[in-house]
């Protein structure tokens, strides 16, 4: 198997927890709304700061097999979302359009919240304002990375 074939795989696999974590998100979302329990947006915030891991995960595997240059230094993880809406001549395509960079930046954002912040701390206007941006987020996403896949594939049948 080409390592290619191998991250295309990858990809396709992970994709499955990108979305579990966004749909999960929506409907703790759901709840958290039509309950009035506080308790439902910490799951709101847990699950939307996996959606935006499980997404970077993924350009991990991306930047280590195809650009064999993975970011590092305390902006590691803005670095990494600007390589992948960003082409590497002779290599790939961006991965990300900059509409989806721009969307999946606000959820790298909470990332940082989530991890540093107690959970008593978070905002639900916030993570509600997130959860009305997470479907088009979600969608873009999926486009952008399944065409990725579909230039890996491609790539595969040339060799």
């Amino acid at each position: 198997m080409s390592a290619l074939r191998a991250l295309a795989g990858r990809l396709r696999r992970g994709w499955e927890d990108v979305q579990r974590s966004a749909e999960r998100a929506l409907w703790l979302g759901e709840k958290a709304r039509t309950s009035g329990e506080d308790g439902f947006w910490d799951g709101v915030a847990l699950n939307l700061h996996a959606f935006y891991t499980a997404a970077e995960r993924l350009f991990e595997d991306i930047a280590r097999t195809m650009d064999e240059s993975l970011p590092q230094g305390d902006r590691w993880h803005l670095d990494l979302l600007t390589q992948m809406s960003a082409e590497v001549k002779g290599v790939r395509p961006p991965v990300l359009r900059e509409e989806t960079r721009e969307l999946l930046d606000a959820f790298r954002g909470l990332r940082h919240v989530v991890r540093n912040v107690y959970a008593f701390n978070l905002r639900a206007v916030r993570l509600d304002e997130l959860l009305a941006d997470l479907p088009a987020c979600l969608e873009r996403l999926r486009k952008d990375l399944f065409a990725f896949i579909a230039f890996l594939e491609a790539l595969e049948e040339e060799r």
